[in-house]
């Protein structure tokens, strides 16, 4: 009689920081016969890692055409480890299309959860008024063609710091849904995150940092933010809107190419 031990397959758990363009994909979630980052990032690793078992985690999903400065996904790899991370990230690199590029692979312990050990991210929404940009700005700037009232814009984006209710901000929000969120930091300030000698003279730059953020919220702030610079709302909308017990609904969702995931950190125990 032979006794068979149950014998634990290895595992090994990689974090993995990436760059991406987004103009050209259709976000990040892999979706059957769309262009994703998650489909490329899948369909590399399964050539360059062709007899390994693999799967990914994203640390969060971006929508169509918005962009990571500084994004992150899990691998989760069967087997024995990576023998040379720096040879991995090169081949990985090589094998990618242009508009993605891995920044670094970390090994991590397994009790590491991309999601959970996320602490905080920040977003950059880039934009400029007045004259129509050069064509080439479009896959990194919105931009908005009428007169905007910039310092009114500035004063309702510190509206944003603190604990509020964010449901008037988030598409199709569900009943259950967790709509109080904590923002940390939210101005507009000139745009020093990205030159080009294409770019309008100038350009400006919505920074929002928090824990977390639903679909569209920051998209959707933005565009509040655009609609009182073009005097379609008032300022008291928007503070309104953040009540616990608000009703109000806004519907303009800024444009998915002027957003960039800028930063993300994770806690210290990594």
């Amino acid at each position: 009689m032979y006794i068979f031990a149950n014998v634990k397959k290895q595992k090994q758990y990689y974090l993995i920081r990436l760059q991406f363009l987004g103009y050209r994909f259709s976000g990040w979630q892999k979706q059957p016969g769309y262009k994703t980052v998650e489909g490329m990032l899948t369909k590399t690793l399964k050539f360059i890692l062709p007899e390994r078992q693999c799967k990914i985690l994203g640390a969060g999903r971006t929508d169509a055409k918005v962009s990571a400065l500084d994004a992150a996904f899990e691998l989760f790899l069967e087997g024995e480890p990576l023998e040379d991370l720096v040879f991995f990230k090169k081949d990985f690199n090589k094998n990618l299309p242009s508009d993605i590029r891995i920044i670094s692979v970390k090994h991590v312990k397994e009790k590491f959860n991309i999601i959970q050990h996320s602490k905080e991210k920040e977003y950059v929404y880039l934009f400029s008024y007045g004259e129509k940009n050069h064509p080439y700005t479009a896959p990194f700037m919105a931009n908005v063609q009428e007169k905007l009232d910039l310092e009114l814009m500035k004063t309702a984006a510190k509206l944003f710091v603190g604990t509020h209710n964010f449901k008037s901000f988030t598409a199709k929000p569900k009943e259950n849904g967790k709509f109080i969120r904590t923002i940390k930091s939210s101005k507009i300030k000139e745009n020093t995150i990205l030159t080009a000698n294409f770019f309008p003279e100038k350009s400006y730059a919505f920074h929002i940092k928090g824990e977390g953020f639903m679909r569209y919220q920051v998209r959707m702030l933005m565009g509040a933010l655009i609609q009182l610079g073009k005097g379609e709302i008032a300022i008291t909308e928007i503070e309104n809107a953040l009540k616990i017990d608000s009703t109000t609904k806004f519907s303009f969702v800024a444009p998915g190419s002027g957003l960039m995931l800028h930063s993300l950190d994770f806690n210290d125990d990594v």
